[in-house]
C-alpha cells in the first residue's frame, strides 16, 4: 500500500525534473521509475492497482478520441479549403464574366459539367423577436375570442404552441412562421401578422456547405454526409 498523501493506493502528483510529470499517450505516467495512472480526482494510482477492465476502457476511449481529434482537424482543414476555393471561384466569375452566384441572401449552388456532382451553400439567419411580439399576441387573442369556440381549432392549437415557451424561455419559432403562412381574411389577423413581421430581428447568420452526387443526370441527388456546421 502506498502511504503517501492522497489516500490508500494513491499519491499526490509530484513534479518531475522539468516540473511536470511525464505522461505517455496511453495515459501512464512515469515518475521516478514507477508507473501511475491519474484518476478523475487527480490522484495518481499505481498502475498495478488499476483494474484490468478500467485499463481496457481507458485504452479504448483514448484510441477513439485520438481518431476523432485527427478527423476533426482534417474536416476543419477541408472546410477552410472549401470556403477558400468557392470564394476564389466567385471572385473569378465576378471579375472575368460579371457573373454573381446566388441571390441577396447568399445561397449558392455549384455543379459539375456532367450534372453528377454539386455543392450548395445555404445561409440561415438567426431570428429573434422584439416587443412588437406582444402586440401581435394581443391581436391574435382578440381574433380567437371573437371566433366561435368550435371554429378553427387547428389555428388555436398552432397559436398555443407558438407562444408557449420552452425550457430556455424561447418561443416556438417554427410555429410563429407557420402562423405567417396562414391565409386568413380578417383585418385584425392581418395587423397581427404585420406586427409579427415587425417584431423579427436578424441577430446573425451561419453558412452551411453541403455536398451531393448521383449516378446519372436523371437520378435523385444523394447527400455526402459531412457535418461542417459542428466544426469549430
Amino acid at each position: 500500500m502506498d502511504t503517501l498523501t492522497g489516500g490508500p493506493e494513491t499519491r499526490q502528483d509530484p513534479q518531475a525534473g522539468d516540473g511536470n510529470p511525464r505522461q505517455a499517450a496511453d495515459g501512464v505516467l512515469d515518475l521516478g521509475g514507477q508507473r501511475y495512472m491519474r484518476d478523475a480526482k487527480g490522484n495518481l494510482v499505481p498502475l498495478a492497482n488499476v483494474k484490468p477492465q478500467h485499463k481496457l476502457e481507458d485504452e479504448t476511449v483514448r484510441k477513439i478520441i485520438a481518431h476523432a481529434d485527427a478527423l476533426s482537424a482534417q474536416i476543419g482543414r477541408f472546410k477552410g479549403h472549401t470556403t477558400t476555393d468557392l470564394g476564389e471561384l466567385d471572385a473569378l466569375l465576378a471579375q472575368e464574366y460579371g457573373a454573381v452566384k446566388g441571390g441577396k441572401k447568399g445561397n449558392r449552388t455549384y455543379q459539375s459539367f456532367d450534372g453528377l456532382m454539386k455543392v450548395t451553400v445555404q445561409v440561415s439567419d438567426f431570428v429573434d423577436f422584439g416587443p412588437e411580439l406582444q402586440t401581435a399576441k394581443q391581436l391574435i387573442d382578440a381574433c380567437l375570442t371573437e371566433w366561435s369556440a368550435d371554429s378553427r381549432p387547428e389555428i388555436k392549437a398552432i397559436v398555443t404552441r407558438a407562444f408557449n415557451t420552452d425550457k430556455e424561455g424561447q418561443i416556438n419559432k417554427s410555429d410563429i412562421f407557420l402562423l405567417l403562412r396562414l391565409d386568413i381574411a380578417d383585418a385584425r389577423w392581418g395587423r397581427a401578422m404585420d406586427a409579427l413581421r415587425d417584431a423579427m430581428r436578424i441577430t446573425g447568420s451561419k453558412s452551411y456547405v453541403r455536398f451531393y452526387h448521383r449516378a446519372a443526370p436523371e437520378a435523385a441527388w444523394q447527400p455526402i454526409t459531412i457535418d461542417l456546421a459542428k466544426v469549430v
